[in-house]
């Protein structure tokens, strides 16, 4: 993990999107101590504030932030000595500082700048791809953070069928690019328009020759979309809710489905490619594919939206091998929900939340740039958060401290010591410049 910081910065980069108004002169622990113990906390699976109470004792955490008493015995007051990090209340503090908390401010006083952090995520993706792809794709997707409290922002969700904040995730493959709290009050789509324009805008800065396609269920085919994508020169493939008219469309098909399911017994699939557009919602027309399938289970229509032509595309390639692949998204959602604990919005303030959400998030990039560098060549460059922690991170060590160093005797009978050496070894391989 430190190999990574220090090959990418990723977590200095990341405290540098914090405003520090403390008296300089009464400081144990920098903004960059303080935000890296938090991220590393996560990565190594430490979801819980408490858990720091016990982690500020620990000698390699705080190795790993960039301690430069890993003991602690050079804390100022005596009751902190053998404690080099952070406890659960500082870190408390440091995610409720408000946004306009200044030096005026009796305790909260570490300010975090939106923007910068939104703007850092675009950053690390472009560094972390280094050559420009052949299309950028950009995949969009809301997904439930359900709240069992009394949080700001509360609101209960239909679909969900819970109380929950519904926050907005752009990916491009496995990088994440924004994770955006918002309330469940409000559409799927909304804020997505704004989110593309500043994530496009960077990405056309640095690669102004790469076509960019834009991704996502029928949760965002609104003509707010497609509209800017379209006035950008944006390409974007959305899935289309069905509806009478869209299954009329795609009737033969369907019979054709159905006759072709019952001879062989099998599922089988028919598309058609057509022109369609709404009664009042939509501006123009636009291409839509029909995907007219029989299960088991009976007839299972579906559609997508897109401007890509058909002379760049054909139907059947569009929908089974460019829109199906955006549920590997999903994927990438669940880990960081799952695996790295971005749904422990339990702060009352949403403020609050959302930084709890980007601290899981910087987490994620940081075991990307593990996956994607470290492990690359291994069994494990495609493995989840959750097992590259298990497996490589949390596993069982002697540590010595003494004055002059700290001395750590693995077990060597460990079962993924050859993974373990060729990632340290693959990380030390790069040029730290990268960053």
């Amino acid at each position: 993990m430190r190999e990574v910081e220090e090959r990418f910065g990723m977590v200095k980069r990341f405290a540098g999107c914090f405003e520090d108004h403390r008296d300089e002169e009464r400081i144990e622990h920098r903004v960059e101590e303080l935000v890296g113990q938090r991220v590393f906390g996560l990565a190594l699976g430490y979801e819980d504030l408490n858990d720091h109470d016990d982690l500020r004792r620990d000698a390699l955490l705080a190795l790993l932030v960039g301690k430069e008493d890993p003991s602690g015995q050079d804390r100022v007051r005596r009751r902190d000595r053998g404690k080099a990090l952070a406890g659960k209340s500082t870190l408390n503090r440091l995610e409720l500082t408000g946004e306009q908390a200044d030096a005026g401010h009796r305790y909260k006083k570490i300010v975090a700048r939106d923007e910068a952090i939104e703007s850092l995520f675009v950053a690390l993706f472009l560094q972390l791809q280094g050559e420009a792809p052949e299309r950028v794709v950009l995949d969009l997707d809301a997904t439930d953070d359900p709240l069992h409290g009394q949080q700001e922002g509360r609101f209960f969700h239909g679909y969900y069928r819970e109380y929950c904040y519904l926050p907005l995730y752009i990916f491009c493959g496995d990088h994440l690019l924004c994770a955006k709290l918002r309330q469940a009050d409000r559409d799927a789509a909304s804020g997505s328009v704004e989110e593309l324009e500043r994530i496009v805008e960077a990405i056309r800065e640095r690669w102004p020759e790469v076509p960019i396609l834009v991704r996502a269920d029928s949760g965002f085919c609104r003509e707010e979309i497609m509209a800017w994508c379209e006035r950008h020169g944006v390409d974007y493939l959305l899935g289309l809710a069905k509806n009478a008219r869209l299954k009329e469309a795609i009737g033969e098909e369907l019979a054709e489905a159905k006759r072709q399911y019952e001879e062989s017994g099998e599922a089988s699939r028919v598309f058609k490619d057509f022109r369609y557009r709404t009664r009042t919602s939509w501006s123009r027309e636009r291409r839509v594919v029909g995907k007219a399938e029989h299960l088991s289970k009976g007839g299972n229509p579906r559609f997508v939206v897109t401007s890509l032509s058909a002379e760049e595309i054909e139907a059947r390639p569009l929908y089974e091998q460019v829109y199906c692949a955006r549920g590997e998204m999903e994927n990438r959602i669940k880990e960081q929900q799952l695996c790295l604990f971005a749904d422990r919005t339990s702060a009352s303030v949403m403020r609050a939340n959302q930084l709890r959400l980007w601290f899981s998030s910087m987490a994620y990039v940081l075991m990307q740039a593990l996956r994607q560098y470290g492990l690359k060549g291994t069994e494990m460059e495609r493995a989840q958060c959750d097992t590259i922690r298990v497996k490589l991170l949390k596993i069982g060590a002697r540590v010595t401290l003494s004055v002059r160093r700290i001395l750590v005797q693995m077990a060597g009978g460990c079962p993924y010591q050859e993974i373990f050496i060729r990632a340290w070894r693959n990380l030390q391989a790069l040029d730290p410049l990268r960053c």
